[in-house]
């Protein structure tokens, strides 16, 4: 990793860029911002402006680089030269999307590589800027890219929650469940799983108590996130 030394040169900041800062740092905590740049020169001057909003930068002269030392579990956002040697910006982004990866991507273009940056938004890059750019405007693309990522880590995070609780669940009792969230009643689902009302009572007890739910609104609740992201029942 290069540590930055030198500042890169851009419009002059805002008078309220403290309070902003100030305000944002409480959601990037542990959020990290990779620059991967095969110019010395831009990647320590990037990442003294970057240090300088008071966020974590790991900066990397090339792609393998980068790929050999990320760890795939941490929050952040990526900033990348779209040409580099053996592999580029644009062949990165799609090792990343090929293994899942959700890191938002911000791809640095020169003159002439427009096209290329266009083909990065649509493999799923979260912008592009173009050589020569301001701070200001760097900056605003990284906590645009670090806010995505937020919102990305608080809808997985549900989706595990979601996952754990099912997990707990015998079959017979996914079953009772998908019955009371369809709005059946315990008779109703008792005829079609061939059990008795009380042994269908039992299992809704147990699941509510496994999904740590204390009423029939939070079951339902509960039945609605599962399906909003997608998890079977």
């Amino acid at each position: 990793m290069d540590a930055p030394v030198a500042p890169h040169r851009g419009a002059a900041p805002s008078f309220d860029r403290a309070v902003v800062k100030e305000h944002r740092l409480d959601l990037m905590i542990d959020a990290t911002v990779y620059v991967v740049d095969d110019d010395p020169a831009l990647r320590e001057s990037l990442g003294y402006l970057l240090q300088s909003e008071g966020l974590i930068v790991r900066a990397f002269e090339g792609a393998r680089q980068f790929l050999a030392e990320y760890d795939r579990n941490t929050r952040g956002c990526l900033v990348v030269d779209v040409r580099m040697p053996e592999m580029s910006g644009l062949q990165l982004q799609e090792h990343l999307a090929a293994e899942g990866s959700a890191l938002p991507v911000i791809v640095i273009t020169g003159h002439g590589d427009v096209p290329m940056a266009v083909k990065a938004l649509k493999n799923g890059a979260l912008d592009f800027i173009e050589k020569p750019f301001a701070d200001q405007q760097l900056l605003d693309r990284v906590h645009e890219a670090l806010d995505v990522d937020r919102r990305r880590f608080g809808e997985r995070a549900k989706r595990d929650d979601i996952l754990r609780r099912l997990g707990r669940l015998t079959k017979r009792e996914r079953e009772v469940m998908t019955g009371v969230a369809e709005g059946k009643a315990n008779k109703v689902i008792a005829e079609e799983l061939g059990l008795s009302p009380k042994t269908v009572e039992v299992h809704r007890a147990r699941l509510m108590q496994k999904l740590e739910v204390d009423s029939l609104a939070q079951l339902m609740r509960f039945a609605i996130l599962r399906e909003r992201y997608g998890v079977p029942p």
